[in-house]
């Protein structure tokens, strides 16, 4: 059984920082890829930005010099450093882990977190 446990969402004004950290933990033997999904009132989920256990990073374009993803392996965490946010940002961001082999792999996800970017 593994559990994702987030947390740093929150309301802050445009042009803000803001920090989301999501830790894993149970029954973990290889972690493939960690990453935040976000989700907007009448949009689709996107992936915001990925990492790989190698190290990989993958951002959504819209974000692209604005946020930052980072992992801890040791400590099966990873985090998502968002600057210079703006409306278009707000969502629920919810952590994914990609746990096992390519032949025997789960998705886990979190709870999700709000994040509102407003004046």
């Amino acid at each position: 059984q593994v559990q994702l446990v987030e947390s740093g969402g929150g309301l802050v004004q445009p042009g803000g920082s803001l920090r989301l950290s999501c830790a894993a933990s149970g029954s973990i033997a290889s972690i493939y890829a960690m990453g935040w999904y976000r989700q907007a009132p009448g949009k689709r989920r996107e992936l915001a930005a990925s990492i790989t256990s190698a190290g990989t990073t993958n951002y959504a374009d819209s974000v692209k010099g604005r946020f930052t993803i980072s992992r801890d392996n040791a400590k099966n965490t990873v985090s998502l450093q968002m600057n210079s946010l703006k409306p278009e940002d707000t969502g629920v961001y919810s952590c994914n882990a990609q746990i096992g082999t390519m032949a025997v792999r789960r998705n886990y996800w979190g709870q999700g977190t709000q994040v509102t970017v407003s004046s």
